[in-house]
């Protein structure tokens, strides 16, 4: 079983930044994939961002050019800052691992940007 833990969200500004981060109970090295998820009240979970474990970084239409996914792999952490924040980006943002053919989770952390 993985344990992931996600921390730094909370309440921002329009144009304001945050960064997200996400403690694992394993070596995040051996995993394939970690990644950030959001969903906002109403809507089907999405992908924000992901980085291998050779880190290749794939993200969603909406979060190019703001934010950034990154690893520390002595720490078992994953990163995601987030840049030019807008209401729109208002959600709920999980934590997600890839180990072999499993998928974990965290359990999240809101993150409201105000107008």
């Amino acid at each position: 079983q993985v344990q992931l833990v996600e921390s730094g969200g909370g309440l921002v500004q329009a144009g304001g930044s945050l960064r997200l981060s996400c403690a694992a109970s394993i070596s995040i090295f051996s995993t394939r994939a970690m990644g950030w998820y959001r969903q906002a009240p109403g809507k089907q979970r999405e992908l924000v961002a992901t980085i291998t474990s050779v880190g290749s970084r794939n993200y969603a239409d909406s979060a190019k050019g703001r934010f950034t996914i990154s690893r520390d792999n002595a720490k078992n952490t994953v990163y995601l800052r987030m840049d030019s924040l807008k209401p729109e980006d208002t959600a709920v943002y999980y934590c997600n691992a890839q180990v072999d053919l499993l998928s974990f989770w965290g359990q999240g952390t809101q993150v409201t940007v105000s107008s």
